[in-house]
């Protein structure tokens, strides 16, 4: 519970900071009151949050706000940007960058991506693609729920890691291949919509 009080603070605090730090020759829209992000206990580090104004894209409270749209999970694989940029790059680009583990991920359509090269000292990513997410989950979070979903229904035998390894991807495609799903082997939202997580 300090764990879920502690991640919704320092969000908070990181969202409002954002919020304040807009181009103050600018009137921004009214903004919407955030909700609470539906936070579970993740045994990785505390993830930073850096909302960053981005040209051309709204600057909105949650990520729902930020992005009406939701790709598919094919349309995902497409976007993706495996190009490694500069912080100041992923910035102008993509509004919501957050630190997770040992790497960093942008959000887009309803997915995190991995982020490379947005901070050369964090760079690891165990799974190089999109990770769907739902109730402005990040992405360890939304793992932590699949693999314990996966565990519930016997798919998966390891931890509660919040890492999408090897095993982890095995039991999602062992699940959608159960389930009648597309197998990717990937977080994506017919899979998290079977498992009833959102």
């Amino acid at each position: 519970m300090k764990r879920f009080i502690l991640s919704m603070v320092c969000l908070l605090i990181a969202l409002t900071h954002a919020a304040r730090s807009q181009d103050t020759n600018k009137t921004p829209p009214p903004q919407p009151k955030p909700k609470a992000a539906r936070v579970h206990a993740s045994p990785k580090q505390q993830p930073s949050v850096e909302r960053t104004p981005a040209k051309g894209r709204a600057n909105a409270g949650n990520l729902r706000g930020a992005n009406n749209v939701r790709l598919s999970y094919l349309d995902a694989v497409r976007r993706y940007r495996h190009q490694r940029h500069d912080r100041a790059w992923w910035r102008q680009h993509f509004t919501f960058i957050v630190l997770v583990g040992g790497g960093y991920y942008y959000w887009h359509g309803g997915y995190w991506f991995p982020a490379w090269g947005y901070d050369p000292v964090y760079q690891y990513y165990d799974y190089d693609g999109p990770i769907y997410t739902y109730g402005n989950l990040l992405p360890d979070q939304v793992i932590v729920n699949v693999q314990r979903a996966l565990q519930e229904q016997g798919y998966y035998g390891g931890g509660l890691t919040g890492s999408l390894g090897p095993a982890t991807r095995q039991a999602i495609a062992n699940y959608q291949q159960d389930a009648g799903l597309i197998v990717t082997g990937a977080i994506d939202a017919a899979t998290v919509e079977s498992l009833g997580l959102n």
